[in-house]
C-alpha cells in the first residue's frame, strides 16, 4: 500500500497485477489499483479532475487527463471517505503510477492533492520499479 497526505487529506492505493487479464507473451501487463480518499480536513470538499503520469519499464510515460474518476466526482464532508477501483495496462512487465486530483471546497478554492507514486510490479518482474 503506497500513502500520500496534503492538506489533510490522505490518499491510499493498492495495486495488484492481474495474470488472468494480461498476455505476456503479446506484450500486454493489466493492473487494478484501487484508491481510497479519506477526508481529514475540516473542509467539504469535491474531487473534479485527475492526471495521471503512467510510465512503463521503458521510460516511455504517458499522460491522462480528465474530470472525475470513474465517470464520478465525489464530494467529501469533514470524515468521509471514498473508494474506487480502476486498471492499467502496460506493454511491460512493470511500471509506476503518480498523479494528483484537482479539489474545490464549498467556497470554491481549488486546490491539487498528491496520489502517491506506486509501482506496477508482475510477479515474475524480479524486481521493483519503485521502492
Amino acid at each position: 500500500m503506497y500513502r500520500a497526505v496534503t492538506r489533510k487529506i490522505e490518499v491510499t492505493v493498492t495495486p495488484r497485477f492481474l495474470a488472468d487479464r494480461s498476455s505476456p507473451a503479446s506484450g500486454y501487463f493489466f493492473w487494478s489499483y484501487t484508491i481510497d480518499i479519506v477526508n481529514r480536513s475540516e473542509d467539504t470538499v469535491q474531487l473534479k479532475t485527475r492526471h495521471w503520469k503512467i510510465t512503463d519499464a521503458l521510460g516511455r510515460m504517458q499522460e491522462v487527463k480528465g474530470p472525475g474518476v470513474v465517470g464520478e466526482e465525489p464530494v467529501l464532508k469533514p470524515g468521509d471517505s471514498y473508494e474506487y477501483t480502476s486498471g492499467v495496462p502496460l506493454p511491460t512487465p512493470s511500471g509506476f503510477m503518480e498523479g494528483s486530483y484537482g479539489m474545490i471546497t464549498e467556497d470554491g478554492r481549488r486546490f491539487n492533492i498528491n496520489i502517491p507514486p506506486f509501482s506496477l510490479d508482475t510477479p515474475q518482474s524480479g524486481k521493483r520499479v519503485l521502492n
